[in-house]
């Protein structure tokens, strides 16, 4: 296909593009906003092998410019057309589309276009107008990033379809690293929010003085220096608001969380009106939730409200045939994004992968692979590429035996035993440097600075 200058001008006003085959079924759709398309009563991945005339009611093969184009090879340029969405509203179109030709047979045809709604049904759009389109919603995860083929992971994507059809809370329970942030965006994406913003929040990571501020906003003049500032919750409002570490709340914040989620309203600090929200909320910690309970970190009628729906994520030792899986997954999502290919991997890599006992799980086992791409030097990683502490903790036997054979001194010895004392303890607490050094009795600094030493982080 040739497209003259003056043209490519000309496609340069046009917001979308289809890509069809020559039997009219979609290989291709780009498009400036998917919201739009919740109005059309499609989901974006539907579109993918759909037939073009499926699309709206009243579209068929004689009224459909692609199909006129892929009939009659002529090019139709700024064609007006008026159609019926599924849910009954009426779109005008404007498009141009071209037939593409492979030694002088239609194989292909390509339409650029721009659509608008009638004022009767432009309020439909005025909700998602502001927010980013699908896969842009502040995510980057969906469903596909669960690779398992692990039985209670199966189990747990499987569930993830229904829970998604509804608003319900959920609670989410996994040691980090196990994939907390990739399930509750998998929820987002299925769910009919998709479209509106995924807002994520670490609990932990914002001073106590400055965390309701953070959730709930601020009203100008409610106290000196503030600003009309909408918080997370507001942020989050039509779409899903995860907040990870959701222990790491105190307790009087604790019950307004427990107020806005009960009442689906939030009030600014300084402000004196409620806020209505239409807001799903997706809470996750990496303690055991009934220990918290218990414990008097957790809040009973908190935890109760959050986990109408709870997840409990498996650590990835109790996963290891995944392993095999997730590696090829990594490797193919690095060689689309490092400029390194790697085609295979060594099997004593694989082998000490499966023994290696992951206190950073699958984030641990992702990042182990990125740092294999910084050091590989061939289209295969072998044990010279991967991090020394994974070579270091072998199967029991292997560990034992590397004890014996190279320990010299007693100072050696003393090390070997701190060490393995230390990745015992970070292991069940699943990583958490407070709980391993509050277990081991040491400050989080010397715990810190013997994980440096050990080359444990």
């Amino acid at each position: 296909m040739h497209i003259d200058v003056d043209t490519i001008e000309q496609l340069a006003d046009y917001d979308n593009i289809l890509v069809v085959d020559k039997n009219g079924f979609i290989m291709f759709y780009d498009t400036a906003d998917l919201n739009v398309l919740m109005q059309l009563g499609v989901r974006p991945e539907e579109f993918m092998g759909k037939r073009v005339t499926e699309l709206y009611k009243d579209l068929n093969e004689e009224n459909s410019t692609v199909m006129q184009v892929l009939s009659s090879g002529v090019p139709l340029i700024h064609v007006k057309q008026e159609m019926t969405t599924k849910k009954g509203d009426t779109v005008f179109s404007i498009s141009s589309t071209y037939p593409v030709k492979e030694d002088g047979q239609i194989v292909a045809a390509i339409e650029f276009s721009t659509r608008s709604f009638t004022k009767e049904n432009i309020h439909h759009l005025d909700q998602f107008a502001k927010h980013k389109v699908y896969r842009k919603n502040n995510t980057i995860y969906t469903i596909d990033d669960i690779v398992t083929e692990h039985p209670k992971m199966k189990k747990i994507k499987e569930k993830l379809r229904n829970i998604s059809r509804t608003n319900s809370t959920v609670l989410l329970y996994g040691r980090t690293g196990t994939g907390k942030e990739v399930v509750a965006q998998s929820i987002h994406n299925l769910s009919s929010r998709y479209a509106q913003p995924f807002i994520s929040f670490n609990c932990s990571s914002v001073p106590p003085n400055l965390l309701e501020s953070t959730l709930f906003g601020t009203k100008k003049g409610g106290f000196t220096g503030a600003e009309d500032r909408p918080g997370l919750f507001e942020q989050a409002d039509g779409g899903t608001l995860f907040l990870d570490e959701i222990n790491s709340l105190d307790m009087p914040l604790q019950v307004k969380l427990l107020k806005a989620i009960e009442e689906k309203t939030i009030r600014r600090i300084g402000g004196k009106s409620n806020i209505s929200l239409d807001i799903r909320v997706i809470s996750a910690t990496n303690e055991d939730p009934d220990k918290l309970v218990q414990e008097k970190k957790l809040r009973e009628d908190l935890f109760y409200r959050l986990s109408v729906v709870q997840l409990n994520l498996p650590d990835l030792a109790e996963r290891k045939e995944d392993i095999e899986i997730l590696v090829a997954s990594y490797i193919r999502f690095y060689n689309h994004h490092m400029n390194t290919y790697v085609d295979s991997i060594q099997p004593e890599v694989l082998e000490c992968f499966k023994n290696y006992h992951w206190p950073g799980n699958v984030r641990e086992l992702k990042n182990a692979i990125e740092t294999a791409y910084n050091h590989v030097s061939s289209h295969e990683i072998t044990m010279d590429d991967i991090p020394d502490r994974m070579k270091q903790q072998q199967a029991p036997s292997t560990a034992s035996a590397k004890r014996t054979t190279n320990v010299t001194s007693i100072k050696e010895a003393v090390e070997e035993y701190e060490k393995s004392i230390i990745v015992e303890t970070l292991e069940k607490c699943g990583g958490v440097i407070a709980e391993t050094a509050r277990q081991l009795r040491i400050s989080k600094q010397s715990l810190k600075y013997k994980m440096d030493k050990y080359e444990l982080r």
